[in-house]
């Protein structure tokens, strides 16, 4: 246990450094590095009264770990699938090297090879709680399902063959192995060793047969005699191999390619598919000719010849059915003149053939049986159809066959995930309310019956709050998630589109549609679940809140068009070793600049060479029926200003209690009141410092050698690059500006959806659903970066009016959710740290420059900026050279009952301002005394003259009492805003609003927590004394950070674009805990990741899955309760009886001992060049065997034991098996003896 002690003492050497208690300068007042320091401040000659202040701080370093919890969504760039018919579960091969396993809701589990090797094959150890993974590195692996986190216990490693197919046979520990030469290998399961029977491709072709017959598609052993083993090759030959003999039994020879094979039950007929969209039927008796040849969907030929080819079948399976006719299920073979058919599913039964379209291309399938056995009637229920962005499984047992609704969440990605929010600990009622309303919006025609993947099993854990994550999406659909436990389910869906006008074609509004696709993209989010107030910004500048009811209403939506735009003409930045002294307020009066309203929005000039007041989208004008659930209640939008589209919105915060909204861009700040729908401030954030602006902005001459044509400004969208052949990591992480290398109209569509790239430039969202994207000139291309479309080259006239923020000086593009960062990985270790951190801190301040080795663009500007600045310094001092040019972007909003100045007695309501130069600013909100005056009249906003200053771009803020308790904003109460109850009567607002406590009456109440991209500051209100102050990176930044709770404390959780998770105590800022845990190499990652509170956090791992991990060691103790267990102790189906006379004339009655045949003492030693043997570690039983000395000794005793007591209560239950049957057998024998005791021989 912590206990930290605040003493307030007067340092008479800052005073004069920062009078409003700012605490210094960028560099933090005598910036000591790292640690935790006490930076005491006051204003001059005012004494304060020593007292001392104890409080606890209860987290140590003990309590922190960081291991990853539940993988939700659909498995990224599927590859395989498996079915364990008597576990019932799914496994999913991916090509990243992941494998996921699905059962019953709840049960699901994800596990990743090493080596990051695709996994090409699947093959689970049917009701032994085992799978077989085959990799696309020629490695084979065997997991272990036994345990709640699946462990690698063998790997075998294939040097001269690449692995091409694969089968176990049920109740069989040999596997059979094919490769791309052609041969057939055998692997004991149980040792994971190769045996020395190999089939060899020339010996199982004739040897007339000159040409190879390729790599192996198929292996299966006969269902009526296991020692007969069918193999297919590619090129068409399909080899019956006798085991036993070690010869080809029979040979049969197709023209066409093979690419898959099916077995009849009985064993006398087998199935294959082809390349030229064909199905043959073979009889084992008669292999010179195929017994039937169809092509489903070839059309046939009038003069009898044969149909026309078409694509071909990639796989098929033939399964037969007691009381019906046999299932042909294939994928491809439709006909090539249906270019625009999508991917198929073909189901024939009997002689009807349906055909089942997909959204997306066919990945792989298999048909979900009731019984193990090969030689029984398979019975088959469903079919699970695994395709490139989905998983669904169909029932077989309708004639319309229906698909099972999926319990999983596997439609994440239905549109690209723009950015996510993690809110733990919700008002318990909240997850319901939600359920209840977006269940009235669930699909219909979902199969009647129970979702068939039934295997493990899961119980809900210890965990008992309710936790929801909220995702937004390209097409401006916002989604809610129930995340309680280990689960993620749908909630709701609301859809921003819904309160904008469609986009007509040529309805001469051109100009104002500055989006071309996806203009509704969500770009962030504000939420106060208990006062169920939801706000969103997106990618074409607009604000929409929702306010949430339970019944439909039918409403005009309201709207509000804002005018934000300041011209900076240049900046002089202030030396951080002396800042100017910031006046006392009201010292001097401040000088606003207000953009007010526009009211002639609704003015749109197609022909005008500036445009001006238009929005980017047009707002609803009619009355529009609203269901239940979130309700539009107003609409706020930038406007074009002077020619040039809005910037997006980089900050955004709403408050409830006070009935407010705030968000700001790179020009300035906005508040407005969405009670009663108007403006309170819109203004440049210059003008919110007045005349005690630090960084003194002054026009200046401009420099000829930073002269361009024209303003080479564009603005970016959300969008994501991914690695090249160059080494690059390409990464944007929803920037607002670029420079670029070409001089373009200040009219281009710098508003455009995070979709734009070269040629059309349209950028890819953040997702890999959308890959590949050019790095045009190795740059982070800009949705505008173009000359042709809407945007033209602007002549000198109008490039003087564009340039008046002057020549060459790109706005400042760095924020919270604006950062472009641009990595070159260098092949050498030791400039890596010192290249990349100077590339990112360029891309950061603006400056575009790249590598010359690698033939990238460096403008001449960018040349001459970075021989004048020094980035080897640390972003505390780029603000007095790398970001002269810049602009100041609104980065960070929090709404507080908190003290506005110095000294004041009781707490207001105030807005903090947060700044991408470090600046933190407040806002001081004059509320009406009485809620019917808070209907009527107005609401007051005015910058007070504070300022504080911290190193960097401002990220977060936060409140905590004078004990260290976190204080949340006040908010109000829900309650239905169309709810027939309350119209009787007086609706007046319930406030629950948070007090200071009252224990120090004459001294401070509050402790302010601020956190930049690079230290963080607690500061004491109302005196303004900063506390402490902690350097929490020099060489990287912070990409998020956020004040959050965890065993009843309160701390602050960073994720550093370098990777590391770091955890810092409050209010003391002491580290806790500093892991490397990802290395960002996508930033996806960057855009999504969030904090919560309980030590929970979440991100887009890919563009189709959220990995949720946890940095509480408490948690990771606890996870073992909360994952579901995959294997569950079943009894295997006893095998059918076959009956006397199939066993005499249905097919061989010779056992067969794969153990003789091809264990070592038949077979042999496989070569050792040809496969190596990688013992795996098991889990982590396996761990600690693997430990020296006595620890290993006893764990091998131990296994043994475990072994040896599992083999004599086998042999237990044998015995008392083989008694009951001999007692059984005398039983019937004595009495058979008595029954012919006294009779005759003849009487028989």
């Amino acid at each position: 246990m912590k206990k930290i002690s605040f003493r307030k003492v007067l340092l008479d050497g800052l005073s004069s450094l920062s009078p409003v208690g700012g605490g210094g300068g960028p560099g933090g007042a005598g910036g000591a590095g790292g640690g935790c320091s006490l930076y005491p401040s006051g204003p001059s000659g005012a004494a304060v009264s020593p007292r001392d202040t104890e409080i606890q701080e209860n987290l140590t370093s003990e309590h922190f770990h960081i291991c990853k919890t539940v993988r939700h969504g659909f498995p990224f760039q599927p590859t395989a699938l498996a079915f364990d018919p008597v576990q019932k579960i799914l496994a999913i091969g991916t090509k990243t090297g992941a494998v996921r396993i699905l059962g019953r809701p709840g049960v699901d589990c994800h596990c990743q090879h090493d080596s990051g090797a695709a996994v090409h094959h699947l093959q689970f150890l049917i009701n032994e709680g085992g799978l077989v993974t085959a990799c696309a590195d020629g490695t084979l692996h065997l997991w272990n399902l036994r345990q709640k986190r699946p462990a690698l216990l063998h790997s075998l490693k294939f040097h001269k063959e690449r692995i091409t197919c694969c089968h176990l046979p049920f109740q069989s520990k040999w596997l059979y192995v094919g490769t791309e030469r052609g041969n057939t290998h055998v692997v004991n399961i149980e040792s994971f060793v190769l045996s020395g029977y190999v089939v060899m491709w020339n010996k199982a072709i004739e040897l007339s047969t000159k040409a190879h017959p390729g790599p192996v598609v198929h292996l299966s052993d006969t269902p009526r005699d296991e020692g007969k083993l069918l193999i297919g090759y590619e090129t068409g030959t399909i080899v019956l191999w006798d085991l036993r003999c070690k010869r080809a039994d029979m040979r049969f020879y197709y023209d066409e390619a093979i690419h898959s094979i099916g077995w009849h039950h009985e064993g006398r007929q087998f199935m294959c598919s082809h390349s030229d969209g064909s199905l043959t039927v073979w009889n084992v008796k008669n292999p010179s000719r195929p017994f039937q040849v169809t092509i489903p969907h070839g059309k046939s030929q009038r003069d009898g010849r044969k149909p026309e080819p078409c694509k071909p079948i990639l796989k098929v399976e033939y399964r037969t059915c007691k009381n019906s006719e046999p299932f042909v299920i294939f994928s491809g073979g439709l006909s090539y003149d249906k270019a625009c058919r999508r991917p198929s599913l073909t189901i024939m039964h009997g002689k009807a053939i349906t055909v089942l379209e997909m959204d997306h291309p066919i990945v792989d399938f298999i048909t979900l049986c009731e019984t193990p056995y090969p030689n029984e009637f398979q019975e088959p229920y469903a079919v699970a159809v695994l395709l490139e962005k989905d998983l669904i499984v169909v029932d077989l047992t309708q004639s319309n066959f229906p698909i099972f609704e999926n319990p999983y969440s596997m439609d994440i990605h239905e549109s690209p995930v723009t950015c996510t929010e993690y809110f733990a600990d919700c008002p318990p009622e909240l997850i319901p309310v939600l359920y209840s309303v977006g269940a009235k919006h669930k699909k219909q025609g979902y199969s009647n019956k129970e979702w068939p993947l039934t295997g493990g099993a899961w119980n809900i854990g210890t965990q008992t709050y309710p936790e929801i994550i909220v995702t937004g999406h390209a097409d401006g659909s916002i989604k809610f998630w129930d995340a309680s436990a280990s689960t993620l389910q749908m909630l709701y869906k609301l859809k921003t589109s819904k309160a904008f006008e469609k986009a007509k074609v040529g309805d001469g509004r051109q100009t104002a549609e500055i989006v071309e696709e996806d203009p509704f993209a969500v770009q962030m989010m504000a939420w106060c679940p208990e006062s169920r107030v939801f706000c969103v910004a997106g990618v074409s500048a607009y604000v929409i809140v929702y306010r949430f009811s339970r019944h439909e209403a039918v409403a005009e939506i309201a709207s509000l068009e804002v005018r934000l735009k300041y011209e900076v003409d240049d900046i002089i930045t202030p030396d951080p070793d002396a800042v100017p002294p910031f006046p006392e307020p009201g010292s001097q009066p401040l000088t606003l600049k207000s953009r007010n309203l526009s009211g002639s929005a609704n003015i749109v000039t197609c022909e005008g060479p500036l445009k001006d007041s238009i929005p980017c989208l047009t707002v609803k004008s009619r009355p529009v029926r609203m269901p239940p659930g979130y309700q539009a209640e107003l609409v706020i939008q930038l406007v074009w200003v002077d020619g040039e589209p809005p910037q997006q919105i980089t900050s955004l915060a709403v408050s409830s209690a006070y009935g407010l909204v705030a968000f700001g861009n790179c020009h300035g700040l906005s508040v407005v009141d969405y009670i009663q729908k108007s403006v309170l401030l819109s203004m440049g954030t210059m003008d919110l410092y007045g005349s005690s602006d630090p960084y003194q902005r002054q026009p200046r001459s401009p420099r000829k050698n930073k002269q361009l044509a024209s303003d080479n400004f564009c603005m970016r969208g959300l969008s994501n690059f991914y690695p090249d052949l160059t080494k690059r990591i390409r990464t944007s992480y929803q920037s607002l500006t670029e420079l670029t290398d070409s001089p373009v109209s200040l009219e281009l569509e710098r508003c455009k959806s995070p979709t734009s790239v070269k040629g059309s430039r349209k950028l890819s969202l953040p997702t890999d659903l959308k890959t590949d994207l050019d790095h045009v000139n190795g740059h982070c291309t800009s949705p505008t970066s173009q000359t042709g479309g809407s945007g033209k080259r602007i002549s000198n006239t109008e490039g003087s009016k564009a340039n008046r923020r002057g020549p060459g000086r790109p706005p400042f593009r760095k924020a919270q959710s604006a950062a472009c960062m641009e990595i070159s990985l260098p092949v050498t270790s030791e400039a890596m740290s010192h290249i990349s951190r100077r590339a990112m801190l360029q891309q950061l301040h603006g400056v575009s420059t790249f590598s010359n080795d690698e033939g990238h663009y460096s403008s001449p500007w960018a040349e001459k900026e970075s021989r004048e600045s020094s980035f080897s310094r640390s972003r505390s001092s780029s603000v007095s050279s790398i970001d002269k040019e810049s602009k100041e972007a609104i980065t960070a909003l929090y709404f507080m009952e908190s003290f506005a100045r110095r000294n004041e007695q009781t707490p207001a309501p105030c807005l903090w301002v947060g700044t991408s130069l470090g600046m933190v600013l407040l806002v001081t909100l004059n509320m009406p005394p009485t809620d019917e005056q808070r209907l009527t009249e107005p609401v007051m906003a005015s910058p007070s003259g504070t300022m504080l200053i911290l190193k960097g771009a401002i990220l977060t803020f936060s409140c905590l009492d004078c004990t260290g308790t976190f204080m949340r904003p006040p908010y109000e109460v829900w309650r239905d805003p169309n709810s027939s109850e309350d119209n009787d009567k007086t609706r007046k607002r319930k406030l629950v609003a948070f007090s200071p406590s009252s224990s120090q009456e004459m001294g401070d109440h509050q402790f302010a927590v601020i956190c930049s991209e690079k230290q963080a500051k607690v500061f004491s209100l109302p005196s303004q004394t900063c506390l402490y102050v902690h350097n929490i990176t020099e060489t990287s930044f912070l990409l998020r950070a956020d004040v959050v709770t965890m065993c009843s404390n309160v701390l602050l959780a960073c994720f550093c674009a370098n990777g590391h998770i770091m955890t810092i105590s409050l209010p003391s800022l002491r580290p806790l805990l500093d892991v490397n845990y990802l290395p960002l190499t996508d930033m996806r990652i960057a855009r999504t990741f969030c904090f919560t509170n309980g030590g929970q956090a979440l991100y887009l791992t890919s563009p189709t899955e959220i990995q949720r991990i946890t940095y509480s060691q408490e948690m990771c103790d606890s996870l073992q309760d909360v994952l579901g267990d995959l294997f569950c102790p079943v009894e295997t189906p006893e095998a059918q009886n076959r009956g006397f006379l199939k066993g005499l004339f249905g097919g061989s009655g010779q056992t067969f001992d794969r153990e003789e045949l091809f264990g070592e003492a038949a077979a042999g030693k496989a070569s050792r060049s040809l496969a190596q043997h990688i013992p795996g570690q098991g889990g982590l039983e396996g761990v600690k065997g693997a430990a020296t000395g006595v620890t290993a000794d006893l764990y091998r005793a131990r296994v043994a034991l475990d072994e040896r007591g599992q083999r004599l209560g086998e042999l237990e239950e044998r015995t008392a098996g083989m008694m009951s049957s001999a007692e059984a057998f005398s039983k019937h024998a004595h009495e058979l003896m008595l029954k012919y005791k006294d009779k005759k021989w003849y009487q028989f």
